[in-house]
């Protein structure tokens, strides 16, 4: 018995909702993984909708079981809403990684159209893709992909603007949702895979001068920051 079928065996299934309330699971997920808890407005925001169509689609989840809400504190996955939500987020690094790896797409391409084909993927074509991979563990910007088990590990990485003057580390993970944003890093060289040496930092939080293998570069500290490195 597969995934989908344990959790139909239990009860509404992530395959049974619509591709926005998968959509809302998956912001849900990220949201308690940076903050702890999601609120409506939080979620709203990420999905890109109103406050008030957020609000409905949060009381039908909950009615499925897939989270729980409580008043003026935000709402929280259930274990089914989880795993509903990590399946997700499977399929759509599993695409990311696919699509560089076997398409030679850049990784500025690839997040959108995985976006689009993420909730199409049946669980059969997921295995194939996964083992033609060689079983990734981790997508072209670095983030883990949960394995066949949905078991998703948390990464120990160190943002780059805490490195000190002459420190050097391996960049392990960028930003994933900016196009433009990653075609910026990728013409510094900053991304994964890539050695960074921190050369110094501007005074009052100004901009950080990070030297790659191609030559120094200044950045905000902001977006040295969203840089994962160890």
């Amino acid at each position: 018995m597969g995934r989908r079928d344990n959790q139909r065996f239990q009860g509404a299934s992530w395959a049974d909702l619509s591709e926005t309330a998968q959509d809302y699971l998956k912001e849900i997920y990220k949201l308690q993984s940076e903050r702890g808890r999601a609120t409506t407005s939080a979620i709203a925001a990420r999905v890109g909708v109103a406050p008030a169509s957020a609000t409905a689609m949060v009381k039908k989840l909950a009615e499925l079981g897939f989270l729980e809400r409580t008043p003026y504190r935000g709402v929280r996955l259930t274990r089914r809403g989880e795993k509903a939500a990590i399946e997700v987020i499977r399929h759509h690094r599993l695409l990311e990684q696919y699509l560089v790896e076997t398409l030679g797409l850049s990784i500025d391409e690839v997040h959108g159209e995985a976006d689009r084909l993420e909730h199409a993927l049946s669980e059969e074509l997921e295995a194939r893709i996964d083992e033609s991979l060689g079983f990734p563990t981790h997508d072209p910007h670095g983030d883990p992909i949960p394995d066949a088990e949905l078991n998703l590990e948390a990464q120990a990485l160190h943002p780059l603007s805490e490195l000190e003057p002459g420190e050097r580390a391996t960049i392990r993970r960028v930003p994933d949702g900016d196009a433009e944003l990653l075609r910026y890093l990728s013409s510094l060289a900053l991304v994964p895979g890539q050695v960074v040496e921190l050369v110094r930092r501007g005074p009052f939080g100004g901009p950080v001068t990070v030297l790659t293998a191609s030559a120094e570069h200044a950045i905000s500290l902001e977006l040295a920051a969203r840089i994962g490195v160890s």
